[in-house]
């Protein structure tokens, strides 16, 4: 049989399962991806609700993960770029902090700042220094501990760890305890030291879209839900059936999959809400941390303090909760708005949106970069891809599709005849 001819079926059409895809094309070979919603990107989304962009979950772009340099096209995205800092809300006030050897304006704002002595912000310069010198492999080789028992350790002061470091990670590893392992703090914050944090214009959902531009061959059927992955079939929840030579599963595996042992993935949540503002209290693209212990709110950002596509009537603000609670959507609504005003000034013309992430990032303990193509095959005919079996970030769902369909590739041209494939557990 030619490559053309075995049916290979990607479940899912996130990040991973467009990575795969790309990476069995480029082989000749021509999948099918079954999504179950009406469009690709996964936890990766970007809706227009009236005139204004909402990505699902504030999210950002490294420019710096080695994968997203490989496969995207940053130009064509029309990246726009975060500084490098923060602006910290504290007992009614606001500081700005950031790098001043990125970004000269933030150098007076770092050095009056409130948060963190000058001891603090040589600890910082430092600690970029080293990162820099530090491989990626390195990095997820090393012992591993919390992220606050790294910051301790490296001499940081609690005023520095509660007011810029936990309000800064607890938004990006949606936890507020600092509790993840110290690899992904290293990996993202060398992440951050070499490239920026970037947008592209037309929302985080670009990205997706960009990576499905490049598909040629593939087909897509949207809309469509999985009821189960078996050798040689897929099975669909409406009853009806397709034979399959190989199937790549980046969602749901556990449902889909029968006699899986340890499959279920653990997630962490989180809620974004969007509202309309007359105007914005941050003037420049600078994410604002809320570091007083007892708020709910974790992080707000001005979306247009970036250039945007669309840009609604007025002016954008998104708002991020990562600390469990059990409010209702009203209660919530109203705690939100109630320390907008109290912390930050902020009044809010009206709601939006609000969206209840439940599976934003997958909780893991063993973080690894990068991983072996057979190591993703839990069958010889079912294989697995997703952020989950490495890290919770971009970089490791592209990674983890191109091993996935690497997997598949190397069942193929290896000489194996799919007649011959062993139905066991590999």
């Amino acid at each position: 049989m030619n490559r053309e001819g075995y049916k290979i079926h990607i479940i899912g059409a996130g990040i991973s399962g467009l990575l795969a895809a790309k990476t069995l094309e480029a082989k000749g070979y021509r999948p099918i991806v079954i999504e179950a919603t009406d469009r690709v990107g996964g936890r990766v989304k970007t809706d227009i609700v009236e005139g204004y962009q909402l990505d699902h979950g504030f999210q950002v772009l490294l420019s710096a993960y080695p994968k997203a340099m490989e496969h995207l096209d940053f130009e064509a995205l029309n990246l726009q770029e975060f500084l490098p800092g923060a602006t910290i809300f504290k007992n009614g006030t606001s500081t700005t902090i950031g790098d001043p050897l990125r970004h000269l304006s933030l150098l007076l704002p770092t050095l009056t700042s409130s948060v963190g002595s000058l001891s603090d912000k040589l600890k910082i310069l430092k600690l970029n220094l080293s990162l820099k010198r530090k491989s990626i492999d390195a990095i997820f080789k090393s012992e591993t501990t919390t992220t606050l028992a790294y910051l301790e350790n490296k001499g940081f002061s609690n005023e520095m760890i509660n007011h810029f470091f936990r309000p800064f990670f607890s938004g990006i590893f949606l936890e507020p305890d600092l509790r993840t392992s110290s690899r992904m703090f290293e990996f993202v914050y060398k992440m951050f030291g070499e490239g920026l944090a970037t947008l592209p214009k037309e929302g985080i959902g670009a990205i997706p879209s960009q990576l499905k531009s490049q598909l040629k061959t593939t087909e897509f059927k949207f809309n469509t839900e999985v009821e189960a992955v078996e050798d040689d079939r897929v099975i669909f929840k409406d009853g009806s059936e397709a034979a399959t030579h190989f199937t790549i599963v980046t969602a749901n595996t556990s449902k889909l999959i029968s006699n899986l042992n340890n499959q279920e993935v653990s997630w962490k949540s989180c809620q974004n809400l969007y509202f309309e503002v007359a105007s914005r209290s941050i003037k420049k693209p600078l994410i604002g941390l809320i570091s007083d212990k007892d708020a709910l709110i974790n992080n707000i950002f001005f979306h247009n303090s970036l250039s945007a596509s669309s840009k609604g009537s007025y002016e954008l603000l998104s708002v991020t909760v990562v600390k469990t609670h059990n409010y209702s959507e009203d209660q919530l609504l109203d705690i939100v708005i109630e320390e907008l005003q109290f912390r930050c000034g902020i009044e809010i013309m009206r709601h939006l949106k609000t969206y209840d992430i439940s599976k934003a990032l997958p909780d893991m303990d063993h973080l690894h970069c990068d991983m072996s193509p057979t190591e993703t095959l839990l069958k010889p005919t079912i294989v697995l891809a997703g952020d989950y079996l490495l890290n919770g970030s971009l970089n490791a769902a592209m990674i983890s599709g191109e091993r996935a369909a690497q997997g598949v590739i190397a069942q193929l041209e290896d000489g194996l005849s799919i007649e011959n494939l062993s139905s066991e557990y590999v």
